[in-house]
């Protein structure tokens, strides 16, 4: 197939390109760099099946020739206060990336006839009253909330794109991807496993954040993007769950980060100067992945970690 990524500079995007371009396809990477990095598409700069622009998807994009599939992954993504590419800073692209964004590729499926992949996020299910999460549960999200910006855009990009397929008939997949990590992600991300596998590789105390008992589940690159190709090839139309079930608390996750890179700094707890609408608990219920797509993780953490710490230390100046 000939397929355009848009965020294809981004963490998620470029795993998406290399897996695709060892399938055989053809790929167009789309990103305007906003969030996404130059570093992790230049290894593809030869590859003859892949091409590339610069371009902001909020605008209206036009690819010559014949696109067979679109996955649309392009938007800010980080929930840290200080990264200048988190959405808190960038608020209303991350809004235009989820509305205007996905309008103008729903579009271009539209009119290629082609497969639309709408990359949405567990953030849609806000602060979780259900657990773990299926994908019938509507959420519990405040709309005015300091998260809202991407929360709504990407609950947002959801309805538009059932609107697209019911009323159009469009040919689409939503993806609901859960916390994810591997090499490429951004060391100022803001969440949990770049903070603290940046602490203990650096032999610092790890801080967590209130007692830590709230909880997340860590899925490994690898694993996300074999579930999203798998859904990418699938005739699904409904949204899936793509991510790791075992759940466990940022305390046992602390301790399992000192324990695999050998940390003696210890652990420190810090008052919860996060959100109030922080989620306290997050884990996927994955049914619908494993009798739909035949999917499920296979990298545990400790493995996954293992994986992740060279690119770590290379980009602290540790390698």
């Amino acid at each position: 197939m000939r397929i355009l990524v848009t965020g294809a500079a981004g963490f998620l995007g470029s795993h998406l390109c290399d897996r695709l371009l060892a399938d055989g396809h053809e790929v167009i990477g789309m990103d305007n760099f906003i969030t996404g990095s130059p570093d992790n598409i230049a290894h593809l700069a030869d590859n003859e099946k892949f091409s590339f622009y610069k371009r902001d998807v909020s605008n209206y994009i036009f690819v010559p020739g014949k696109v067979d599939a679109i996955l649309h992954f392009a938007s800010p993504a980080s929930p840290n206060p200080q990264s200048k590419s988190g959405y808190f800073n960038l608020p209303i692209q991350t809004m235009k990336a989820g509305a205007l964004g996905t309008h103008n590729c729903l579009g271009l499926a539209r009119i290629n006839q082609a497969r639309f992949l709408l990359a949405s996020t567990s953030e849609i299910y806000g602060d979780p009253e259900v657990h773990p999460q299926t994908e019938s549960y509507p959420g519990n999200v405040d709309p005015i909330g300091e998260r809202a910006v991407y929360d709504e855009a990407k609950r947002f990009a959801e309805s538009l794109t059932m609107a697209y397929h019911r009323f159009h008939g469009v040919n689409t997949s939503i993806v609901r991807i859960f916390n994810t990590y591997g090499p490429r992600m951004d060391l100022e991300d803001g969440r949990a496993l770049p903070n603290l596998l940046k602490q203990a590789l650096l032999g610092q105390p790890l801080t967590v954040y209130g007692n830590g008992s709230q909880t997340r589940s860590f899925c490994f690159v690898d694993d996300l993007i074999d579930g999203i190709v798998s859904l990418l090839y699938s005739d699904e139309h409904y949204p899936v769950n793509i991510g790791n079930p075992t759940e466990m608390t940022i305390l046992q996750f602390a301790e399992a980060i000192n324990k695999i890179t050998g940390n003696k700094g210890g652990i420190v707890f810090q008052e919860n100067a996060r959100s109030a609408r922080d989620p306290q608990r997050r884990q996927p219920d994955i049914s619908r992945a494993r009798q739909i797509l035949g999917w499920e993780p296979k990298v545990d953490l400790e493995e996954g970690i293992r994986r992740t710490v060279p690119f770590f230390k290379q980009k602290l100046g540790l390698a």
